[in-house]
């Protein structure tokens, strides 16, 4: 009896050992949930099978949702102001499917984010596919949209690797600004920049979802054989530009690493310095 009771707490402690194990994985893997411990997820096989039963809502961006996007989604910005109404609306016309909302990724809160303002306004049955959209195309390029074109060609997808090379720390960024032969955009969102230009005088600005003025910028920046050099507010929004500019062939452009963010950063540590 004895024996039989040592074995199931050896049992009990290994299953619990596992389990913990298991968790601390799942945390490395999806560091922002436990931020959001309230917003339901669903796994990337889960959601494949429920695809064809459920409602899927991309809230980047309208720009990377017409980069890359899974197929048959509806792109409703989180940015958006109009948000909870569009939300709501989609609720009221299918109030029995479920609504599965996603972003860029692991690491990306916008699809978290969404899902908790939907719970707090009472929009049910929300719940955030937090692998994102690259994770899906990898395993599922049949079911994703790539500039345009599907099944997307995974191998099209830009890797970390090669998007860091094009990245430069705001102090080389300025120093590249010192050859007249550049063209400085600033791509950050209207409600991004609060009035502050980072280099005024020198900048143009334009969203990435104004298509005519930044082909116009780009085609220019070409012409002339110009380097463009671009930022936005934390880095993230130029990896969906690169795919724009190297599907046109342009090869001569920087980033600012970390955006305006990074700026801002690096100028309060001169300042304490």
């Amino acid at each position: 009896m004895m024996k039989t009771n040592t074995h199931k707490l050896y049992l009990s402690l290994v299953f619990m050992l596992v389990s913990f194990q298991s968790v601390a994985i799942i945390n490395d893997e999806f560091p922002v949930r436990k931020l959001y411990p309230a917003v339901p997820v669903i796994s990337l096989e889960d959601f494949h099978n429920q695809f064809n039963k459920v409602i899927v809502v991309d809230v980047r961006s309208a720009y990377e949702f017409e980069t890359l996007r899974i197929v048959g989604a509806i792109n409703i910005p989180l940015a958006s102001s109009s948000f909870i109404d569009d939300m709501k609306k989609l609720r009221n016309a299918n109030p029995n499917r479920k609504i599965i909302v996603y972003c860029n990724g692991k690491t990306c809160k916008k699809s978290y984010k969404a899902t908790q303002r939907c719970r707090d306004k009472n929009i049910g049955n929300v719940i955030a596919f937090d692998a994102g959209i690259f994770d899906w195309t990898k395993k599922y390029p049949g079911k994703a949209v790539l500039l345009g074109k599907t099944p997307a060609d995974p191998a099209k997808l830009i890797s970390k690797s090669d998007f860091r090379k094009k990245l430069r720390a705001p102090d080389d960024f300025e120093k590249l600004m010192l050859n007249d032969n550049t063209l400085v955009l600033d791509i950050r969102d209207g409600f991004q920049r609060e009035a502050i230009s980072l280099f005024p005088g020198v900048e143009r600005r334009v969203s990435l979802d104004d298509r005519v003025k930044l082909n116009n910028y780009i085609t220019k920046a070409a012409r002339q054989n110009q380097t463009l050099l671009i930022y936005d507010a934390a880095g993230k929004q130029v990896r969906w530009l690169m795919y724009y500019l190297e599907s046109k062939g342009v090869k001569n452009y920087k980033f600012m690493k970390g955006g305006a963010n990074a700026y801002f950063k690096n100028l309060r540590k001169q300042f304490v310095q």
